[in-house]
């Protein structure tokens, strides 16, 4: 359980210094951070604005009526603030959804911030954690064993932060918000960064049962995906070339290169060809770029355990987008037929909604390569740039999510994975697989047969000179016993 706070004070300053000069009744937020269960401490990072919804309405308000009043048995009128605040819950669940997508390891929404009178918090509080509830659903932290988010107040009447622990039950109760100690510290500049290259290659046979007729690629795509977390799970991990030791702390500064060594797994493969049952095969391969910041006096396994999180993060995101963009406008998809990409008629299916059922040629998706942008001192957002986009395509959508300025230099944007092979999937029908195969056999029988003719021919002229050599011996002989009766 999160028992204390340390927020970074350089940016929750600049944020209290724009909401005072604003002067806006009320505003909702996400708290983006890290909550580390090893430390029962939360680091906070920055805090983010919702922005208006698609009508332009806030994402928070206070209600009308209520502000003023008259305290009974007294002549003089007092300001009694009685409003309640009324919250955008989905829109700020749908922005968390959309913000946690661009965060790498380390980095979570953690939460949300109010920006309130004291009164209008305390009248409220059910809503903020039904609000708190639903932030958390829309950006999980996967594998993470802490059921708490936090919920972080911002008082202009009196002037105060307060900093409460969220427990996410089914229903909510006056225990489900507990008062936690907050401060503000140092808290980018004591980060850590680690960095992977990850290489892999998943091969998924595609069962065919009744329940898996009406699969499609997409479906294949995240149940792969979720098989493979497992595996990565188990992965041990190498730091600057030195085994992890699980409770070592990190002492140094500087950026750390990571690999990840997965355990040996069956031939999936070769197991899809002897079974009857087995219609495909869907093959994920490529190359991801991974990134994590680990908190001071974290040990080392939370930092990989934060590159694996980050690893299949990246991998949902960029299915997550082609298939937002997908329902846009199916002709986005590409299928690959004969080596070349051509687009998806509007009568056509997209790729990832393909039957794999029905499949009868191969097909092959594209994931969105990933770029590294500079958002806070020492720390880096990511996004997803698709063939057909521009790096200033994203521009107006780090504004709107992050209140980000885009750098001016745009050499100062990464893209590591762009020397890499990429990461695609693709699909070929059993038969394929099969016919691959059997092919590959026959070509081997054929170097087999060669090489055994080959052999043979050796072997034949081997023994003819064997076998004239010994005529030519025993004819030696044979005239040495001649010469030496006729010369008695």
């Amino acid at each position: 359980m999160v028992k204390s706070v340390v927020a970074e004070e350089t940016r929750l300053q600049s944020t209290e210094d724009g909401l005072f000069q604003a002067a806006v009744p009320a505003q909702v937020g996400l708290v983006i951070g890290k909550l580390s269960s090893s430390l029962d401490k939360g680091f906070v990072f920055e805090l983010v604005p919702t922005p208006p919804n698609d009508a332009g309405q806030p994402a928070s308000s206070l209600s009308e009526g209520g502000k003023d009043g008259r305290k009974k048995g007294s002549k003089a009128k007092i300001h009694v603030d009685t409003s309640l605040l009324v919250i955008d819950r989905d829109w700020v669940a749908e922005h968390a959804r959309q913000v946690s997508r661009l965060l790498l390891g380390g980095a979570n929404v953690i939460g949300i911030y109010i920006w309130a009178t004291e009164n209008s918090f305390k009248t409220s509080t059910t809503l903020l954690w039904q609000t708190v509830k639903v932030v958390a659903d829309a950006a999980p932290c996967y594998e993470s064993d802490l059921d708490e988010r936090l919920l972080i107040h911002i008082s202009y009447s009196p002037r105060r932060w307060s900093c409460r622990n969220c427990m996410l039950g089914p229903t909510f109760s006056s225990s489900g918000l507990k008062p936690c100690d907050f401060k503000m510290g140092k808290v980018l500049t004591s980060l850590q960064h680690f960095k992977c290259m990850y290489n892999f290659e998943m091969r998924l046979p595609i069962f065919c049962t009744d329940a898996s007729k009406a699969w499609s690629f997409g479906d294949a795509l995240r149940s792969g995906i979720a098989l493979h977390a497992k595996e990565l799970n188990e992965a041990k991990a190498l730091i600057d070339g030195n085994l992890v030791v699980r409770h070592r702390p990190s002492t140094s500064h500087a950026t750390h290169e990571v690999e990840l060594l997965l355990p040996f797994t069956k031939d999936v493969t070769k197991e899809a060809r002897s079974t009857e049952e087995v219609m495909g095969v869907a093959v994920i391969c490529g190359s991801i770029f991974s990134s994590a910041y680990l908190c001071p006096k974290e040990p080392l396994s939370q930092v990989i355990s934060d590159i694996k999180v980050d690893i299949i993060n990246s991998l949902r995101s960029r299915l997550d987008i082609i298939f937002d963009l997908s329902e846009e406008d199916d002709s986005e998809l590409k299928i690959d037929d004969e080596q070349k990409f051509e687009s998806v008629s509007s009568s056509e299916k997209p790729a990832h909604k393909l039957i794999l059922h029905d499949l009868r040629k191969p097909c092959n998706i594209f994931f969105p390569r990933r770029i590294l942008v500079p958002w806070l001192p020492g720390i880096c957002i990511c996004d997803y740039l698709q063939p057909s986009d521009s790096i200033q395509d994203l521009k107006d959508q780090w504004k709107e999510l992050l209140s980000m300025d885009a750098p001016s230099d745009l050499s100062m944007i990464l893209e590591p994975e762009a020397e890499a092979e990429g990461t695609s999937l693709s699909a070929k029908s059993f038969w394929d697989l099969t016919h691959d195969n059997t092919k590959s056999e026959s070509d081997g029988s054929q170097k087999k047969k060669v090489k055994d003719s080959n052999h043979s021919s050796e072997t034949k002229s081997q023994n003819f000179n064997i076998v004239i050599a010994i005529v030519v011996l025993i004819m030696s002989i044979l005239m040495g016993l001649v010469l030496m009766f006729l010369s008695k």
